[in-house]
């Protein structure tokens, strides 16, 4: 069988996780094979809001999402949509999401997430040197907001929680907040302040960089859609789209909110959800950004990026085949110009991209239940970037048989 049609290890997916898993493979001498139908770093990791968020510990569930759920589901350009007509269909996901907040499951969620955050700061800054992708990092901090005194007091248990696993953070006044962040509305007089928060010059130029890096070291990308995956004799057959089959001796799915229909080939049944996010990116001109900004109590953000002022988030949970609904760029827009006068918005640029998640807020990190040879890596929802560099890590220790460097059963594809 020619090189052509036969690889080691495949890793079906181009995004950022996909590409650390490969980079790490490649560095450990293992030959493999990225496989994408649109390139690397060109779908949803090509828009994502530049933060490495290694502070963002708390699980969605406890984060006060179901508290202000009713609230946010009355404004259909709010903060959370759900189109009526996709509703019984996220359902049982729903339901899933509503136990995941059961206060019994609050600290050992809580441990899984801080213990990957850990490990993912610590893979990023090796990751980086190695590649020499390091001048693409920025250290600025960032500053979460608050409409109210009400809700500044409300965040204060999750703030205790972060403490309690070694992250900094500063409650400021209007004072303090101007003093890092001049030209916001003066309804803003209570932020946090996080020190440690980074984010990166571009998450897509990014991307492409550590690939370029994978690439020094082995890795080779294939243009292809991916329509079947089954085993086949000890090994496993990707089946193109195109009409080309390939055959690995071990496979790596990775491919984001579509990694749950591949994993269903093989019997893994993940109950993975689409949050489609919004942005618009405008011009570098558009504010002088000084620090990423979070609009907690309005599910956004506003992040300085070396291509341009990102202005994005929120959730709207309607699946992989609906057309987007770019009105929720707009309204974040609008928003963002109420809290932020002098920001020019004009010149932007709309997108909207697909965000993996699973109910309990950690992702799939491990092997297939019944294929030893196949190996999950998806689910990270907000937290793709600022993960991704963990999983390729721990991929790579399940690929190559060693110990992995965090316990992976929180994280397991039989966990649900």
């Amino acid at each position: 069988m020619n090189d052509e049609t036969a690889c080691d290890i495949a890793v079906i997916g181009g995004g950022i996780v996909g590409i650390c898993a490969a980079a790490f493979l490649a560095e450990a001498g293992s030959s493999v094979t990225v496989i994408d139908r649109t390139g690397i770093c060109e779908e949803t990791s090509s828009g994502n809001a530049a933060a490495f968020a290694f502070s963002e510990v708390l699980p969605l569930a406890h984060k006060g999402m179901m508290r202000q759920m009713p609230k946010w589901l009355a404004d259909p350009l709010g903060p959370l949509s759900i189109p009526p007509a996709y509703l019984p269909k996220l359902l049982p996901w729903l339901f899933r999401f509503w136990r995941a907040g059961d206060p019994k499951h609050y600290e050992a969620s809580l441990a899984a997430q801080a213990g990957l955050m850990k490990l993912a700061e610590a893979e990023w800054s090796g990751l980086m040197q190695r590649s020499a992708t390091g001048h693409m990092l920025r250290e600025d901090g960032s500053l979460e907001l608050y409409d109210s005194e009400a809700s500044f007091k409300a965040s204060f248990p999750g703030w205790l929680a972060r403490e309690r696993h070694g992250i900094e953070y500063h409650h400021l006044d209007r004072a303090g907040i101007d003093g890092l962040q001049p030209g916001l509305s003066p309804r803003f007089t209570r932020a946090t302040f996080l020190p440690g928060w980074k984010t990166v010059a571009d998450p897509k130029l990014l991307g492409k960089a550590i690939w370029t890096y994978a690439e020094t070291r082995g890795a080779r990308f294939l243009s292809g859609d991916v329509g079947l995956v089954l085993p086949s004799n000890g090994r496993i057959a990707i089946q193109l789209k195109q009409g080309r089959t390939i055959i690995a001796e071990k496979l790596v799915i990775a491919a984001g909110a579509w990694s749950h229909l591949l994993a269903r080939q093989f019997g893994d049944r993940i109950p993975l959800e689409t949050e489609r996010g919004y942005n618009t990116t405008l011009p570098t001109s558009a504010f002088d950004l000084t620090h990423m900004l979070t609009f907690s109590d309005h599910g956004f953000v506003v992040t300085p990026l070396e291509t341009g002022i990102r202005v994005g988030g929120a959730v709207e949970l309607a699946g992989l085949s609906r057309p987007p609904n770019f009105q929720r760029s707009k309204a974040m827009l609008k928003k963002a110009k109420l809290f932020l006068p002098d920001l020019d918005t004009s010149g932007g640029r709309e997108w909207m991209g697909y965000r993996p998640s699973l109910p309990d807020s950690l992702p799939v990190v491990g092997q297939s239940a019944s294929h030893a040879n196949v190996f999950l890596a998806f689910g990270h929802g907000h937290l793709g970037l600022t993960q991704s560099a963990a999983t390729g890590r721990l991929i790579r220790d399940l690929v190559l048989g060693q110990a992995p460097a965090i316990n992976l059963q929180p994280f397991s594809p039989q966990r649900f």
